[in-house]
C-alpha cells in the first residue's frame, strides 16, 4: 500500500505548477503498471482516499480525473517537456508507456472508477507531429536498451511512416544502434528502403553509411584482402535502393559470382527497377563489372559475359547499355522492350532517347517500319510525324496492343495514330476501348458520330482513365451526343467522375433521376452543386448529402444557419474533411455558425476568417492549438485579405515567442512556414530550424522573391559556400539554387551538371530562374561544343546548330539559342523536336519567326500542312501572319481548340482563325455546335454583336459554363449576357446557381440589373466576374450589397472600381474583406473573451464542459473547499458523476 499511496499522492498533485512532468509521468505509469499486476478492487481508491483524509490531504475523483486529463492535454502541446519526462523514466515505466502507446488494444484505460478514453487520446497523440518526433527520438535513445529490438523496429516503422522526411535528418542517423540482431537489422533496413523516396539525399547517404558499417562488421575479416569486397549477394539484397551510393571502386571489386547470385534472387530485378536515381557512371560500372555485351545464342536473347546474364534481369541498368557493336535486330528489339521503364529515371532522358534512337535503327535493319511497329515498345515516341504518317492503317491496327501501353506521346502523334487506327476500324466501343492513351487523338467529330449507347460505355472505361488529357471540345462533343440521346435511359446520371463537371445547368434540369448515392462518383462545379443540393434535400437527409463530398459545394449560408446546434457540431467533420471544396464565403459562414453554437470549441483555423479582433483572444495556452490547426490548413484556401493575413502572421510570431528555435517549432508551424515574412526568417530563424524546414519550404507554392532570398542566405549560412557543397546537398537545396549568383551557379554546374539540369526543369516560375537557365545553357553548350559535326551550309559556317540531345536537356533554357543558331537547325532535328520547342515560354518574336520559317522549310507550303502539323507548333504558331493563317486548313475544331489555348494572339490573328475555321468547315455562327463554341475558346472574344446573337440558344446553353471562363471585353460580355437571358430568363430573375454558371458573363450586367440583385446573392457571383464589372456600374451597388460580397469576391475588387466608391461603400467593402457578420452581428462573448490582461484557461478550445469543470475544480481547490468533504462521500460522488473522460479529439 505505501507505493500505491505515493502514486496517488503524485496523481493528486498533477497540476504542472506543483509537480514536474517527470513526477506526473512516473505516477501515472506506476498506477498503470500496478494495475497490470495487482487486483484493483472497487474499494481500493476509497481506502486510499480515506487514508489521505486522515492525513488532512483530501481530494475527489473529479479533481483526480481533471488533473490527469489536464496533464495529458498539456503534454500533447509541450512535446519538448514530454521528451524530458520520457528521458527520466526508469526501465519499467518506459516499458509501460510504450506498451500503452503501441501495444494496447484497449479503447479505455481504467483506474478504479476513473476511465480514460484511450482510443481518442492515442489518436490525438499520433496526429501531433511534435509528439511523434518526441516518440521517435526517445525510441532511438531508450527503446533498444529496454525492449526487444524487433519491437523497437516496429515502433520506429509506425512513427516514420507518418513523417519520415521530417524526423530522419542526417544528424539523427548517428543515434541509430550500431549493434543489432540480424533479424532486427534486416527489418529496420526494409523500413528505410520503403522510405527511400521520402527522405533527403543527405539522409539517404547517411543511412547508407549506417547500413554499410553494420554490414562490414559482419564481414568475415579472416577472409579479407585488398581486392575482396564486403558486398555479397546478401548484402546487395539488404542495401536495395541504397546500392546507388556504393563507390564505383567498390562496385568493381564485387565478385561476379555474388552478382549472379543476387540476380537469381526472387524480386532482385524488381529492386533494380526502382533505381530511378541511377547515374550513367554507376550504370557503366555495373555493366562493366558484368562484362555484358549483346549476343544471340540458341535462339535465347541474352546479354552475355562469361556466364550469361539475361537482359531482362538488368532493371534500370538497361537504360545505359551502349555496346552496339555486332548487335543484331532481335537483341535491339528485346532491349527496347525493356527500356519502356526508363522514363522513370530522374534525369538523363536525352541520353536514353539517344540510345533508343540507335537501337531503333538497328531494330529496323532489313525491316520496314510497318513490319516491326509492334515490337519497338515506347521507342515509337521518338518517330517523327513523317515516319508515323507513312505507316499503314493495318500496321497500326496490328500493333495496337503495344501502342496502347506507351506513354509520353505528343499530341500530334496521337492524332496521326488514332486517325490511322480508326481508318482501319469502325469507331465502335470495342475498338475505342483498345486504344489506351491514343483515345485522346480521336477527333471531336468522330466522338460525336458514335452511337450514344457505345459512347456511354466508353466514357466509363478507357476514356475515363484519360479524361484529363481530352480537350474541353472533345469532352463537350461526347457529352452532347450522350445527353441528346432519346432512347437511352438516364444518360446524364450515368456519367461519372470529371466528365460530370462538363454537363451544363440546363441539361441537369432535364433529368430527374438524381439521388444522393449516384452523386458520390461525380465531380461537380459549384453551380451544379447549388442546384443539386437544393433539389436532393427534398428527398434525402442532410447527412446523406454531406457525406457525398462534392455536394458540400452547394451548401448555402442560409442552410448552415438553419442547422440545429447539435446537428452542426456533430456533423462539422463533413465540412472540415472537404475544406478544399468550400469557398472562402462558405468557410466564413461556418466560422460564424460555430462561434454562435460553441465558441469555446471552435476549430482555431476558423478564427482566420473572422474579423481581425477575434485573434486578440489567442494567447498563452491557446497558442499551440491555434498554430497546430493553422499549420494543418492551407491558408490560401481561406483567402484572407492582406490586412488580415498580416494580423494572423503577427499573432503567429507572438505565439512563437518571436523566433523559430528548433525542429519542434517547424513541426508546429506546418504549412504556415510558407507565409512567414522575410524579415522574420532573416532575424528569428535558427540554423537548426532551417535544416528541419528545408523540405517544407520546397513544398511552398507561392514564396515571394524576398522570402526565397532570405532562405538562400540561411542555406548558405547552414551549408557554407556552394564550392564546398556535395551532390547530396545540391539535390536537397533543389529549386533554391535559382537564387544563387551566376558565379556560384557556374561552380555547381561544373561539378554537378546533371543535377543542375534535373533541378532546372522543376523551378517555377520561369521568370525567377533566368540566371539558372543561362547557366544550364552555357554548361550544355560548352559540353557539346566540340562534339557536333560542322555544318556545310554556307550561311551556317561557324554557327553551331541545336541538336536533339541539347534541346531535350535544355527544356526552357532553349530560350538562349540565337536566331542564327535556330535558323541553322537541320530539318530532322526540327521535325523531332518541334513540340518541345513550341512549349518554350520565353521565345521572343524573332525566335518564333525563324522557327515558323523552319517549319515551312521542313513541311512545305502552308496549304499542305495537316492538322497535326499545326497542333505541334505550340507557341511557334503565334508567328503566323493573318494571310498565313488564311492559307492553313483549319476545318477541324480540334485544331482550333489547341490554337485557342495560346493567350497572345492579336485581335486580327484571332479574327483570321475564326474566319478560316468557319470557311474551311463550311459553317456559319448559327450552325455551330456547343463543342465548336467550347473549342473556339478565347477566339470568341473577337465576335461582334451580330455574330454572338446568331449563336443558337440551345448550343450556347450547353457551352455557357466554359464561355463564362473567358476574359472578354465589356461589350462582348454584354452580348453574351443577352444570350444568357435567352437561356436563363431575365437577369433580375437569376439565382445563385445561374450566377455561378455564367461566370464572367455577369460582368456584362447594366446598372439597373446589378443593383436589383438581392444582397444575399452577392457571394454567388464568381470572383472573376466581380473584377470584370466596369467601375461606373460597380458603384451602383448599395453598401448592403457590397458588405455581402463575401471575402473572396471583395478581394477581387480592383483599384479602378474602388475609385468610384463612396466612403460608405468602402466601409462596407472592408467589412466584406474582414469576414464580418452582416446579418446578425454578434460581438465576442465573455465565454471566450477574457478581460484584457487575463490569460484564457487551459483547454479553452476544448468542449465547454471540460474547460468549465477544470476551472471550477481548480477554483474550489484553491479555496480549500475540497478539504471540507467527508471521506465517505467520495465513492458516492464518483457514482453520481459517472466519471468517464478522455482527451477531446477536437476539430483541428
Amino acid at each position: 500500500m505505501p507505493r500505491l499511496l505515493k502514486i496517488c499522492f503524485l496523481l493528486i498533485l498533477m497540476s504542472p505548477a506543483e509537480t514536474t512532468h517527470s513526477q506526473n509521468s512516473e505516477a501515472l505509469l506506476d498506477v498503470l503498471h500496478f494495475q497490470s499486476s495487482n487486483a484493483w478492487t472497487a474499494d481500493t481508491l476509497t481506502k486510499v482516499m480515506a487514508y489521505f483524509h486522515a492525513q488532512d490531504v483530501v481530494f475527489t475523483l473529479s479533481s483526480l480525473q481533471m488533473s490527469i486529463q489536464s496533464y495529458l492535454q498539456n503534454l500533447l502541446y509541450q512535446p519538448r517537456q514530454l521528451l524530458s519526462a520520457f528521458q527520466q523514466l526508469d526501465q519499467q515505466q518506459f516499458q509501460t508507456a510504450m506498451k500503452c502507446l503501441f501495444n494496447s488494444r484497449k479503447d479505455r484505460l481504467e483506474v478504479g472508477n476513473v476511465v480514460l478514453d484511450w482510443k481518442n487520446t492515442r489518436e490525438r497523440i499520433f496526429q501531433s507531429s511534435g509528439v511523434n518526433r518526441t516518440l521517435f527520438l526517445i525510441t532511438l535513445e531508450k527503446c533498444f536498451l529496454a525492449l526487444r529490438a524487433m519491437d523497437c523496429v516496429a515502433i520506429l516503422s509506425q512513427i516514420l511512416h507518418m513523417s519520415a522526411v521530417n524526423y530522419l535528418q542526417p544528424d539523427v542517423i548517428g543515434s541509430l544502434p550500431k549493434v543489432l540482431q540480424e533479424d532486427a537489422f534486416r527489418n529496420l533496413s526494409t523500413v528505410f528502403k520503403d522510405l527511400y523516396d521520402k527522405t533527403s539525399a543527405n539522409t539517404q547517404k547517411a543511412l547508407y553509411g549506417w547500413m554499410r558499417e553494420i554490414l562490414q562488421k559482419s564481414y568475415n575479416t579472416s577472409e579479407f584482402n585488398e581486392s575482396a569486397s564486403w558486398v555479397s549477394a546478401e548484402n546487395l539484397w539488404i542495401l536495395g535502393r541504397y546500392m546507388v551510393h556504393l563507390p564505383l571502386e567498390e562496385i568493381l571489386k564485387i565478385s561476379l559470382n555474388e552478382i549472379r547470385l543476387f540476380i537469381s534472387y526472387d524480386n532482385a530485378t524488381k529492386q533494380l527497377d526502382t533505381f530511378v536515381d541511377l547515374t550513367p557512371a554507376m550504370a557503366a560500372a555495373g555493366l562493366q563489372k558484368q562484362n555484358i555485351r549483346g549476343s544471340r545464342q540458341r535462339n535465347d536473347l541474352t546479354l552475355e559475359h562469361k556466364q550469361d546474364i539475361p537482359y531482362f534481369t538488368l532493371g534500370l541498368l538497361v537504360c545505359f547499355y551502349d555496346d552496339m557493336e555486332q548487335m543484331d535486330a532481335a537483341v535491339a528489339r528485346a532491349l527496347l522492350h525493356q527500356m519502356i521503364k526508363c522514363n522513370q529515371l530522374r534525369g538523363f532522358q536525352a541520353e536514353v532517347q539517344k540510345l533508343k534512337s540507335q537501337l531503333l535503327n538497328i531494330a529496323m535493319q532489313n525491316q520496314t517500319l510497318n513490319d516491326i511497329l509492334g515490337s519497338l515498345s515506347d521507342a515509337v515516341v521518338g518517330l517523327t510525324s513523317g515516319q508515323l504518317e507513312s505507316l499503314s492503317p493495318e500496321a497500326v491496327h496490328n500493333a495496337i496492343a503495344t501502342l496502347n501501353q506507351v506513354s509520353g506521346w505528343a499530341k500530334s502523334q496521337v492524332m496521326i495514330l488514332s486517325s490511322k487506327y480508326l481508318s482501319y476500324e469502325k469507331v465502335l466501343f470495342y475498338n475505342v476501348s483498345q486504344m489506351g492513351a491514343l483515345v485522346t487523338g480521336i477527333s471531336t467529330q468522330s466522338f460525336y458520330r458514335m452511337n450514344p449507347k457505345e459512347l456511354s460505355q466508353v466514357i466509363r472505361g478507357t476514356i475515363s482513365q484519360h479524361s484529363p488529357d481530352l480537350s474541353p471540345a472533345q469532352q463537350q462533343g461526347i457529352l452532347r451526343k450522350i445527353a441528346s440521346s432519346r432512347d437511352f435511359s438516364s444518360p446524364v446520371t450515368d456519367i461519372q467522375g470529371a466528365f460530370f463537371r462538363e454537363i451544363s445547368l440546363p441539361d441537369l434540369w432535364k433529368e430527374n433521376g438524381y439521388n444522393s448515392s449516384v452523386m458520390k462518383e461525380k465531380e461537380l462545379r459549384r453551380s451544379q452543386a447549388l442546384y443539386l443540393y437544393k433539389l436532393l434535400s427534398k428527398k434525402s437527409s442532410p447527412v446523406d448529402l454531406l457525406s457525398t463530398g462534392q455536394l458540400v459545394k452547394g451548401v448555402t449560408c442560409q442552410l448552415i444557419e438553419s442547422m440545429g446546434t447539435d446537428f452542426f457540431l456533430s456533423h462539422f467533420k463533413f465540412f472540415e474533411k472537404n475544406l478544399h471544396l468550400l469557398s472562402p464565403y462558405q468557410v466564413n459562414c461556418l466560422a460564424w455558425k460555430f462561434w454562435k453554437a460553441s465558441n469555446t470549441s471552435i476549430p482555431p483555423f476558423l478564427l482566420l476568417v473572422l474579423p481581425v479582433e477575434y485573434l486578440e483572444y489567442v494567447s498563452g495556452p491557446l497558442c499551440v492549438p491555434f498554430l497546430e490547426s493553422l499549420g494543418k490548413t492551407e491558408v490560401d484556401l481561406l483567402n484572407p485579405s492582406l490586412h488580415k493575413k498580416d494580423a494572423v502572421l503577427q499573432k503567429v510570431q507572438e505565439c512563437l515567442n518571436g523566433s523559430i528555435a528548433d525542429e519542434y517549432d517547424v513541426d508546429l508551424l506546418g504549412n504556415l512556414i510558407c507565409h512567414l515574412p522575410p524579415t522574420f526568417l532573416h532575424d528569428r530563424m535558427s540554423l537548426k530550424a532551417m535544416a528541419a524546414a528545408l523540405h517544407q519550404f520546397k513544398l511552398c507554392q507561392q514564396l515571394s522573391h524576398e522570402q526565397k532570398t532570405e532562405i538562400k542566405y540561411k542555406l548558405l549560412e547552414l551549408y557554407g559556400s556552394p564550392k564546398n557543397w556535395t551532390a547530396e546537398t545540391t539535390l536537397d537545396i533543389g529549386p533554391f539554387i535559382a537564387q544563387l549568383s551566376k558565379g556560384e551557379l557556374n561552380v555547381l554546374a561544373e561539378k554537378f551538371q546533371d543535377i543542375i539540369l534535373q533541378i532546372a526543369k522543376t523551378v517555377r516560375p520561369i521568370s525567377s530562374a533566368k540566371e539558372l537557365l543561362a547557366t544550364v545553357f552555357e554548361s550544355v553548350s560548352n559540353a557539346t561544343a566540340n562534339t557536333e559535326p560542322p555544318l556545310i551550309r554556307p550561311d551556317c559556317l561557324g554557327t553551331r546548330a541545336p541538336s536533339s540531345d541539347e534541346i531535350i536537356k535544355l527544356a526552357e533554357a532553349n530560350v538562349y539559342w540565337s536566331v542564327q543558331e535556330l535558323k541553322c537547325m537541320d530539318a530532322r532535328t526540327f521535325d523531332k523536336n518541334v513540340e518541345r520547342l513550341g512549349t518554350v515560354s520565353g521565345f521572343n518574336s524573332s525566335q518564333l519567326m525563324v522557327l515558323k520559317e523552319k517549319a515551312k522549310q521542313v513541311w512545305g507550303s502552308l496549304s499542305s500542312w495537316k492538322s497535326y502539323h499545326i497542333v505541334s507548333l505550340g507557341r511557334i504558331a503565334l508567328a503566323l501572319t493573318e494571310d498565313e493563317i488564311e492559307e492553313l486548313d483549319l476545318h477541324l475544331i480540334d485544331t482550333i481548340s489547341v490554337l485557342s489555348q495560346q493567350t497572345e494572339w492579336t485581335p486580327t490573328q484571332a479574327r483570321s482563325i475564326l474566319h478560316s475555321f468557319l470557311e474551311d468547315s463550311g459553317q456559319t455562327m448559327s450552325t455551330l455546335k456547343s463543342f465548336d463554341l467550347v473549342g473556339l475558346g478565347a477566339i470568341l472574344c473577337v465576335l461582334n454583336s451580330t455574330e454572338i446573337m446568331s449563336i443558337r440558344s440551345v448550343e450556347f446553353s450547353a457551352a455557357v459554363a466554359r464561355i463564362g471562363l473567358l476574359l472578354c471585353s465589356t461589350p462582348v460580355l454584354r452580348q453574351f449576357k443577352k444570350m444568357a437571358e435567352s437561356v436563363f430568363g431575365t437577369a433580375t430573375s437569376w439565382n445563385g446557381s445561374v450566377l455561378q454558371e455564367i461566370g464572367t458573363i455577369a460582368g456584362g450586367l447594366n446598372e439597373d440589373e446589378l443593383k436589383a440583385f438581392d444582397k444575399n446573392l452577392m457571394p454567388y457571383f464568381q470572383p472573376i466576374a466581380i473584377s470584370h464589372i466596369p467601375g461606373e456600374i460597380f458603384q451602383t451597388l448599395s453598401p448592403e450589397q457590397i458588405a455581402n460580397l463575401g471575402p473572396e469576391n471583395a478581394a477581387m475588387v480592383t483599384g479602378s472600381q474602388r475609385k468610384h466608391l463612396t466612403v460608405s461603400q468602402l466601409q462596407s467593402l472592408q467589412l466584406a474583406l474582414d469576414g464580418a457578420r452582416t446579418s446578425t452581428p454578434e460581438a465576442p462573448s465573455t465565454a471566450c473573451a477574457p478581460p484584457v490582461g487575463q490569460t484564457p484557461a487551459p483547454g479553452a478550445f476544448e468542449r465547454d464542459e471540460t474547460s468549465f469543470l477544470y476551472q471550477v475544480i481548480k477554483k474550489a481547490d484553491m479555496q480549500g473547499s475540497l478539504s471540507e468533504l467527508d471521506p465517505t462521500t467520495y465513492q458516492t460522488t464518483a457514482e453520481r458523476e459517472g466519471i468517464h473522460f478522455g482527451l477531446d479529439t477536437g476539430h483541428s
